[in-house]
């Protein structure tokens, strides 16, 4: 545990001598009731096996931050960084800031924001390695960096930018509320630090001496209603009307008299130019996720339309299963899935870990993903296996439609769940780009779009293209066009006005990425119109332009899904938690300074 000095400050020293029973949320301070067994047990911390004589040892505890106080000295975080060890790329601790108002009357409203230790803490829901553990000591969530493989999912569901990837070490870690001083009677380091006496910490509800307000929100904190955080706040200060961002995102905070407090609303940062930015475009860290979810669903639609076809004993598809385009269809489909995974593995912290990722099926939509995308890669295979075993082995011909047919339940199964959950598991709260129906709309379009392409052009290379499947195929291709258009349409119409992030995220659309997104636009109006004719004429030779068009517009509108999407974090100040410096350093050199504690490419 950590050792307490002999002259240790007051400040420095927990004192709640009394609390209530209930948090503002209805749920209960008191962890565990009196002999429950896991009271009396250790935290094991830096492999003590002694117990913590803290009498408020099971009850919940949280920060509290007084932003009348707080002068952005960064005493806090330099503080949690030195008692945790932490590199200069990684600050489990940060300041941020909004201002707003004119000279004279500028304003400025610092904020200081850890982990907040949630009553719902999504970070540990999302985990799919089971890294994240909220124990009845201190109402405390702490990681595991060692169990986790670096997917980075807890750092899109959580809305407070708590947990920290580190690109070097290819993991997550976090604050862990300085449970080894809380067991001796001391106050986080953060808080020990705090030269203006702004942070304090306590069981959770009580208010410290000397303050008047236990809010649960300021101009800056993101919601609080996605996972109730122990964090309460006192800003008695009149601030403006408008509290800006010094960031670069767009958004800005409004003080909303109705309801009380601030509301996220649009704010047109770089006024309303339209740009190319294909370097941002394509450039992006998540391009493995764009590879992974187009090959997957691409495979998942096409072998969804063979198995149905030849379970409901559709001619076309029938004819199709019998000719010469049939083994190589199944082949693309497993090669297009052997290459997302791969790249989708590779993409993580610590590849050789992935077997982790099943861990947590019973909470993590990305577990859950991960098994069903896993089922329906065994079932494609058991179906591309026993379509030729039957020739290959005379001793499984009799059995080998058996269980082709078992292999193809297996994967229509997994198809069915892992496609469910991979569209679930984009459905964030902290992320309004994405937590609308439309990810289900555009997933389910490129897989029926993408798979019928598929399909239709390996028909075309074997010579196995009749009139009846090419007409089929296309009218395919034009309903999930049609389907995932209606999706942007509604997305449109919900993200534009309507404030918060996912008004930001429309601006970026319209802006920095304005032109890709109406060439995306223009591709899916043009494939849409030769699937149309394609369908209605049935002539096979708009296969080809149309797998240009679908092909590119599905790949620019899986870039701008991902780099559009703008997440309810807390306001960045300088340096690495400022976008905007981060493709400026990048850009000027500052990115490959060693000085600034950072490796070169890779932050």
């Amino acid at each position: 545990m950590f050792p307490i000095r002999p002259n240790e400050p007051d400040y420095a020293l927990l004192k709640d001598p009394s609390s209530k029973l209930q948090n503002r949320y209805g749920k209960s301070i008191e962890t565990v009731p009196e002999g429950h067994e896991l009271r009396g047990l250790s935290l094991n911390i830096n492999g003590d096996a002694g117990i913590g004589a803290n009498p408020n040892r099971y009850k919940q505890h949280g920060f509290f931050f007084n932003a009348d106080n707080c002068i952005a000295c960064h005493a806090c975080e330099a503080a949690c960084s030195e008692k945790n060890d932490n590199p200069a790329h990684i600050a489990f601790r940060s300041v941020g800031f909004v201002e707003g108002g004119t000279y004279p009357s500028y304003q400025r409203l610092n904020i200081s924001m850890a982990c907040n230790h949630c009553d719902n803490p999504v970070c540990l829901k999302g985990c799919p390695t089971r890294a994240y553990t909220k124990f009845a000591e201190y109402g405390a969530v702490l990681q595991d960096p060692d169990i986790c493989f670096g997917c980075g999912y807890c750092t899109w569901v959580c809305p407070y930018n708590a947990p920290q990837l580190d690109p070097i070490k290819g993991q997550v870690s976090k604050c862990n509320m300085c449970v080894d001083r809380l067991e001796v009677g001391l106050k986080p380091s953060c808080v020990s630090a705090c030269l203006g006496k702004a942070l304090d910490f306590g069981v959770i509800e009580n208010i410290p001496e000397g303050r008047s307000q236990a809010r649960t929100e300021i101009p800056g904190f993101p919601r609080p209603d996605i996972t109730h955080p122990n964090i309460r706040f006192q800003q008695t200060r009149t601030t403006q009307r408008d509290m800006v961002r010094v960031d670069s995102m767009p958004v800005k905070y409004h003080r909303d008299d109705d309801r009380g407090g601030f509301r996220p609303v649009l704010d047109p940062k770089h006024d309303f130019k339209r740009e190319w930015n294909l370097d941002k475009l394509l450039g992006s860290h998540e391009n493995a996720h764009i590879i992974f979810t187009l090959c997957v669903q691409a495979a998942m639609g096409a072998f969804l339309m063979l198995a149905l076809g030849a379970w409901l004993n559709l001619a076309a598809v029938i004819e199709f299963i019998g000719g010469a385009a049939y083994l190589p269809a199944v082949g693309a489909m497993l090669g297009l899935m052997t290459f997302g995974l791969v790249k989708l593995n590779l993409h993580l912290g610590k590849p050789m870990r992935f077997y982790r990722g099943f861990n947590n099926w019973r909470l993590s939509p990305v577990s859950r993903e991960i098994a069903g995308v896993s089922l329906f890669f065994a079932g494609l295979s058991g179906y591309a296996v026993f379509s030729v075993a039957g020739d290959i082995l005379p001793a499984v011909a009799p059995y080998a439609g058996a269980l082709k047919q078992v292999a193809t339940a297996a994967g229509l199964l997994g198809l069915a769940f892992g496609g469910y959950y991979m569209i679930k598991l984009y459905r964030i709260p902290a992320r309004p780009f994405w937590d609308h129906w439309h990810t289900g709309a555009a997933f389910s379009g490129t897989a029926l779009g993408l798979g019928a392409l598929l399909l239709a052009l390996i028909a075309l290379a074997f010579g196995a293209m009749t009139p009846d499947l090419g007409s089929g195929l296309a009218s395919l291709i034009a309903a999930a066009l049609l389907l995932e258009g209606v999706g942007l349409l509604a997305h449109l119409r919900d993200l534009r006005g309507q404030g918060e992030e996912g008004d930001a995220s429309f601006y970026e659309q319209t802006t920095t990425f304005g032109y890709p997104y109406w060439l995306r636009n223009g591709l899916l109006a043009l494939s849409l119109l030769l699937a149309l004719i394609a369908a209605a004429t049935g002539n096979p030779l708009l296969f080809f332009p149309l797998a240009l068009t679908l092909t590119a517009a599905a790949i620019i509108g899986r870039a701008l899904f991902y780099v559009l999407v703008i997440p309810t974090t807390m306001p960045g100040a300088f340096f690495w938690r400022n976008k905007g410096f981060v493709e400026h350093a990048r850009a000027v050199g500052l990115a490959d300074m060693p000085q600034l504690g950072v490796v070169p490419g890779r932050h």
